[in-house]
């Protein structure tokens, strides 16, 4: 009696021999814990969103310089109440802060929150 060789047994033999360089993934920090989970998981929850994704590229495209709301209602061509309830969002998931300065508010980027999700999502 002989027995085939298990295709997936195979397949995890020959990852474990490769080089990250061969095509296989595995993450470069290890397994994320419950909190840290949570966290990505509400960052990515926000970014899930076809308008936040481009209010984000409208912030992320000043750098470090801050984005007033004014010029995102205009630039999107969606209303104040629109703009600021995706940016609350963007902000309650840590990837923007808001600086309210007079009656506008103006928005920043949080680098170390994108720091994160990039050590998160190289799979190497």
């Amino acid at each position: 009696m002989s027995l085939a060789p298990d295709p997936q047994a195979a397949a995890a033999d020959e990852c474990a021999r490769a080089a990250p360089d061969n095509g296989c993934c595995s993450l470069s920090l290890g397994p994320v814990d419950a909190e840290g989970a949570r966290r990505l998981a509400g960052r990515l929850k926000a970014l899930s969103d076809p308008t936040r994704l481009r209010l984000l590229s409208h912030v992320a495209a000043q750098g470090c310089g801050a984005v007033c709301v004014c010029d995102l209602t205009d630039e999107m061509g969606i209303s104040q109440p629109t703009v600021s309830h995706h940016m609350k969002k963007l902000v309650d998931a840590g990837l923007l802060t808001r600086e309210q300065r007079g009656k506008w508010a103006h928005y920043s980027v949080v680098p170390e929150a994108f720091a994160e999700l990039r050590t998160f999502l190289d799979l190497r």
